[in-house]
Order: structure tokens, then C-alpha cells, then sequence
């Protein structure tokens, strides 16, 4: 998928690349925005809870599981909507279920993290604004391989995008025990 919604690959439908991209992003914030209200929502009726060592165990779990390599899901979205339907409808309906973040294959558990903290902002609006920022890193990605013009910059776009991918597995790691650690200390303090 992650190649899919190009210059090149839109040109080749007919498609125009900002009219997809722009469905795509707007997709993505939107499904990012659904979940995260839903679960602040559904936090703020939970009774009060010790936020910050809940959250702390959040992202050292997710830490942890993602050390082991866990995936959650065999989904990914239908690729056949890209031969089936206009640009604007597979883009808003790729970056929403992606934004949703639990319809697909979670890659990693830093997404589990990203879900528990929206909950426990304990906050419809807070929540909305964790799920808008996890939906819009859902749609970087896809806006760096826009600047492909060829069908070989394409493949080196990806093939950069796929040899840094365990670099930013252990970035992600690091950050959620770091986060965890901060939190921990703040809710000790």
C-alpha cells in the first residue's frame, strides 16, 4: 500500500496526485480523530485513575512488545479500490482506515500506546487531539514519496523508506520507554 498513491501511480489511473493525497491526509486526521474522541470519551467516564503511572505502564509494555516484534492483524486495506474507484474515494478510505489505526495489521505497539493514552486523557477533546496527531504521522509516508518523478526514484524512495524501517522500530522503542520513564517520574514526584 504504501506505494500505491503516487505521482506515477495516479498519472497511470487517470487520477489526480493532490486530489488522492489531500483524500489520503484528510482520511488519515479523520480516522485518527474518530478513534481518539471515542476513547477520551470513554475515559472521561471511567473513574479517576493514577494517569500517569497507567500511562507509564502503557508505553513500557508497548516498549516491551514491540522489543519481542509482536504484530497484531493480518488486514491491510483493499488494494482492488484503486482499479474500482475514483482517487478521492480509495485515498479518504485508505487514510481513514489507517488513521483508525486498529482495521489493519498494527505493526507496531506503539499504536496499543497511542490508543491507551487517548484513553486516559480522560478527555473527548483531548483525545481528539492525540488522534489527530496520530493519524497525521499515519500520513507521512505517503508524503515523501510524492516527490518520485520516475519509476526508479520510486523504488529507491521505498527501498530507503523499507532500510530505515528498523531504525525507526528502535527509535519508537526508545521513545516509549523513555516516555514511560518521564512519566513514572512525574507521577512519583
Amino acid at each position: 500500500m504504501l506505494t500505491s498513491i503516487t505521482p506515477l501511480g495516479e498519472r497511470s489511473r487517470g487520477n489526480r496526485y493532490a486530489v488522492t493525497l489531500t483524500a489520503y491526509v484528510l482520511g488519515c486526521l479523520l480516522g485518527g480523530a474518530t478513534t481518539g474522541l471515542v476513547l477520551g470519551a470513554v475515559g472521561s467516564l471511567l473513574p479517576s485513575l493514577p494517569v500517569l503511572v497507567l500511562a507509564a505502564i502503557a508505553c513500557a509494555a508497548a516498549a516491551l512488545a514491540d522489543l519481542r516484534g509482536t504484530r497484531i492483524g493480518r488486514r491491510q486495506v483493499d488494494e482492488d479500490w484503486l482499479t474500482r474507484y475514483r482517487g478521492w474515494v480509495y485515498g479518504l478510505g485508505f487514510g481513514y482506515q489507517l488513521g483508525l489505526g486498529v482495521v489493519t495489521v498494527v505493526t507496531s505497539a506503539a499504536t496499543v500506546a497511542v490508543l491507551a493514552l487517548a484513553l486516559l486523557t480522560q478527555s473527548a477533546v483531548s483525545g481528539l487531539l492525540v488522534g489527530l496527531a496520530f493519524g497525521g504521522a499515519r500520513a507521512v509516508p505517503a508524503l515523501l514519496l510524492g516527490r518520485a518523478a520516475s519509476h526508479g526514484e520510486l523504488r529507491s524512495l521505498a527501498a530507503g523508506l523499507e532500510r530505515r524501517a528498523p531504525l525507526a522500530a528502535r527509535t519508537t522503542t526508545a521513545a516509549l520507554a523513555l516516555g514511560s520513564a518521564v512519566l513514572l517520574t512525574g507521577a512519583l514526584a
